[in-house]
């Protein structure tokens, strides 16, 4: 089911309950009820807890962002890592540089067939990436250099594979959920006391209420969806997070995620 589904059904859910619940309190209220005023505790205790909840939601939302934006860019050190060592093995004999290339292309093959769709779950990556790696390491740590530029290039081709090697173990350290159990129960539960403390302040059946009521709620859900998709780093299903891969080796991302 697309994610954009579930919001759609999420906010129509939280919306026809506030109305429905408001419709009910509306037919139980006491004829004599006074909804006119609302004592003035309850309006400074239901800003307080809108504005905590506020902080607390905006707080969540920058980290998961933030979270999402250091994956990105490991991918794009990683991904960039390989295209560099993969144009400077062009100094080496024929033979040489195709097993290098060759290498470089089982790795991102593996990355985007194998590591994509764990990571995507929120499970680690598998540890063939780090041996398809290591083994590029030894072609090219092995080859000793023949020619004045081949020596130039040695030591930058191995300063690039170990800039990939890092870039990986930051991209597979940062797969799993960035906030904590505690802090979702403390948004969901925030989220529904927020929106509950609407009925406190003796909510009518007028069309302006009810449609401002509707808003609010499904504004929250938004807000609490936002924050579970950038939860994410990699995202929740497809390969848009294999961007730079896709970009710099074009031919081999599509025929791996095939």
């Amino acid at each position: 089911m697309s994610e954009w589904l579930v919001l759609a059904i999420a906010m129509a859910l939280v919306c026809a309950l506030v109305l429905a619940f408001t419709a009910i309190r509306h037919r139980r209220a006491a004829a004599d009820e006074d909804t006119s005023e609302t004592p003035d505790v309850i309006e400074y205790m239901t800003m307080m807890v809108g504005v905590v909840y506020a902080i607390v939601l905006g707080l969540a939302i920058a980290g998961v962002w933030e979270a999402r934006g250091a994956a990105e860019d490991s991918v794009r050190r990683e991904a960039q890592a390989l295209y560099e060592v993969t144009q400077r093995a062009d100094v080496y004999p024929a033979a040489v540089r195709d097993r290098i290339r060759g290498e470089v292309d089982a790795y991102v093959s593996h990355t985007v067939a194998v590591d994509w769709p764990l990571l995507t779950s929120g499970e680690s990556a598998s540890a063939e990436g780090g041996e398809l790696l290591g083994r590029l390491r030894t072609s090219v740590t092995h080859q000793s250099p023949a020619t004045e530029l081949q020596a130039q290039a040695y030591q930058p081709l191995l300063d690039h594979i170990a800039a990939a090697d890092e870039a990986r173990h930051s991209r597979t350290q940062s797969s799993e959920s960035t906030l904590p159990g505690v802090v979702w129960f403390g948004l969901l539960v925030g989220g529904v006391v927020t929106v509950g403390l609407i009925f406190t302040l003796q909510i009518r059946r007028s069309g302006r209420e009810l449609l401002l009521a509707g808003l609010f709620s499904a504004l929250i859900v938004f807000l609490l969806f936002m924050v579970w998709s950038f939860d994410a780093p990699y995202g929740r299903d497809g390969m848009d997070s294999a961007g730079p891969f896709q970009e710099l080796f074009p031919k081999t991302a599509v025929a791996a995620a095939r």
